[in-house]
């Protein structure tokens, strides 16, 4: 492989990472909230209100059922509005993010409904605020599981990122299509396919480690 195709691999796997670590930390940010209001909100929830948590069910899922290939173009307009241009790395951060923050609100809601009801009984009676309930009881014993949904959610965002290439966003994927398949260059593909494997395998692998390590700690802590 020669110098060049190892300086356009490194440049793009660079613009990989910074397309998924952004776009990875707007859906927690973003995700999370949601999935604790559809939660607190839920039938079974602190602060029943079955219109709000169906309303904002139907939102999420309504964002999950597009394609994302269909998405970043149905974005452009917004991609341009936000970051001032539809193409770069950048740019794709806004589209990536849109997808992100609603496939990571179920997981999370997934993760936070899985919290032992006693728990929370327990803090209520107590005289714990629905507040507390939420920074004390529900975060802390689901974040293992918050862990392993965000690491799904960040290996997820690896193959959107790839596949926003084809719209010119930088990254691994925009290298496969201009220098691999428009040129007829196999060792660029081959080389995109073993960086994509590599960046999948130790996300997931840094991921389940946290992950264990937590539940490890939570089960000491318990013990």
């Amino acid at each position: 492989m020669s110098r060049l195709i190892l300086e356009l691999l490194l440049q793009a796997t660079g613009q990989t990472l910074e397309m998924v670590l952004a776009s990875g930390l707007i859906a927690v940010a973003g995700g999370l909230p949601l999935a604790v209001l559809m939660v607190l909100t839920g039938p079974s929830g602190l602060c029943r209100m079955p219109l709000l948590a169906r309303i904002l069910g139907l939102m999420i899922d309504a964002v999950r059922a597009v394609p994302f290939i269909i998405l970043l173009v149905l974005l452009i307009p917004v991609t341009r509005l936000i970051a001032g241009t539809a193409l770069g790395t950048t740019a794709a951060i806004v589209p990536l993010s849109i997808a992100a923050i609603p496939y990571f609100a179920r997981i999370a809601e997934v993760s936070l409904r899985e919290v032992d009801p006693g728990l929370i009984d327990a803090v209520r009676a107590m005289g714990g605020t629905r507040w507390m309930v939420v920074r004390y009881v529900l975060l802390p014993e689901s974040l293992p599981s918050l862990i392993s949904g965000f690491t799904v959610t960040l290996v997820t965002l690896v193959g959107a990122s790839a596949m926003a290439g084809v719209i010119g966003a930088g990254g691994l994927g925009d290298l496969a299509i201009r220098y691999g398949y428009q040129r007829f260059n196999t060792p660029v593909m081959l080389g995109v396919v073993a960086v994509l494997i590599v960046l999948v395998t130790g996300l997931q692998g840094v991921g389940n480690l946290l992950s264990r390590r937590l539940r490890h700690g939570a089960t000491t802590h318990a013990a």
